[in-house]
């Protein structure tokens, strides 16, 4: 695909007004098993989805520095989720959007993109280091050594990407009287970054709970191709704040399909690898600590994912193994390579340098 120079943006800031102030709704479904019932942020419920939050934060905050001029282009890497966002700050605040995918984005998230005026380059390999991801990297460096004056909004890195998640947590503190569990999918760590802080302000004993792409690097595990999408990572961002978690679970795409399908059919509200994934340790959470308030968030919903989550010949050709019901839990995220469900309560920053033993 040639690349030019975008157009100007106009903006549309009227736009704003339809940010967050999304639904929160309980959950009581079986996931697989029976449960207490969590409360679920219903984000995709809101204009641009979850993402728009960050993307309008992002955007914002390189005004604020001169990093952005007014009608600049916005360059960024995608899987979906945050190029709706972009697409929605772009509109608003007046900048053509710039997107890099790869060959495996669903058909239909690439004419959504599309017709919100998004450009959509694609990648149509993996880099052999570090797979999707650094290839598209890989183009978006390329494409601003072409576009001067571009700019790279770098959700993976970028503070800015935590603060959008301030309005969710000001929307958390309002509707809930306590709050004992926080569980967060975790891919380039914004939203759990920025809610964790403020929410922990207000109640200081909140365990939270990271949730995980089997074959995501974030945690400690080794980097493999992934089926899911949307959480997980084969880099490590630097806005994930390991400190900031309890435990650590993995979700194998299996398990994620599964409560994707029972949520569908129990509770109307459903939606993506990241949504069956939260939903699925949430259920476990609030099993294991009766009484306890449990909250997450679902990222999107299941329209994108028609043609695989919720398509049984997709998950066949996939021979996806039968669920488990329960997470084997291991000791360390170093000492085996997990293939399913599984949770760690030692949860490390793998780019710590690692420590001298003691004397």
């Amino acid at each position: 695909m040639t690349t030019a120079l975008c157009p100007p943006g106009t903006a549309n800031p009227e736009l704003l007004a339809l940010l967050g102030r999304t639904p929160l709704a309980r959950i009581g479904t079986p996931l697989p098993q029976p449960h207490p019932g969590f409360w679920a942020k219903l984000e995709y419920l809101g204009a641009g989805g979850m993402k728009a939050r960050s993307a309008v934060a992002i955007l914002r905050g390189a005004h604020a520095r001169g990093e952005l001029p007014g009608g600049a282009p916005v360059v960024e890497s995608t899987s979906g989720t945050l190029g709706i966002g972009l697409a929605f700050a772009g509109q608003a605040l007046g900048h053509p959007v710039v997107l890099v995918g790869d060959s495996e984005l669903e058909p239909s998230m690439r004419q959504l993109l599309r017709s919100y005026g998004a450009r959509l380059e694609l990648v149509d390999r993996p880099a052999e280091r570090g797979g999707w991801q650094a290839a598209r990297l890989d183009r978006v460096r390329e494409l601003l050594d072409r576009m001067p004056g571009a700019y790279w909004p770098d959700q993976y890195n970028n503070p800015d990407n935590a603060a959008g998640y301030l309005s969710m947590a000001r929307e958390l503190t309002d509707r809930l009287d306590q709050l004992d569990v926080l569980v967060c999918s975790v891919g380039t760590g914004g939203h759990s970054a920025g809610l964790v802080e403020p929410l922990r302000r207000r109640w200081p004993r909140l365990r939270v709970i990271g949730v995980d792409s089997v074959g995501s690097a974030i945690f400690g595990q080794p980097a493999r191709p992934r089926l899911m999408r949307g959480l997980g990572s084969s880099i490590h961002p630097r806005n994930v704040g390991h400190r900031h978690f309890d435990e650590v679970h993995w979700v194998g795409p299996a398990e994620a399909v599964d409560a994707c399908r029972r949520l569908a059919r129990g509770s109307f509200v459903s939606g993506g690898w990241s949504t069956g994934a939260v939903a699925l340790v949430s259920a476990w959470a609030a099993r294991a600590q009766p009484g306890a308030v449990v909250a997450t968030v679902f990222p999107d919903g299941p329209h994108r994912y028609l043609g695989t989550v919720y398509d049984d010949d997709w998950c066949r050709a996939r021979r996806l193994p039968a669920p488990v019901p329960t997470p084997v839990e291991i000791l360390h995220p170093g000492a085996v390579e997990v293939t399913g469900w599984a949770r760690c309560r030692t949860v490390v920053d793998p780019l710590d340098p690692p420590r001298e033993p003691r004397p």
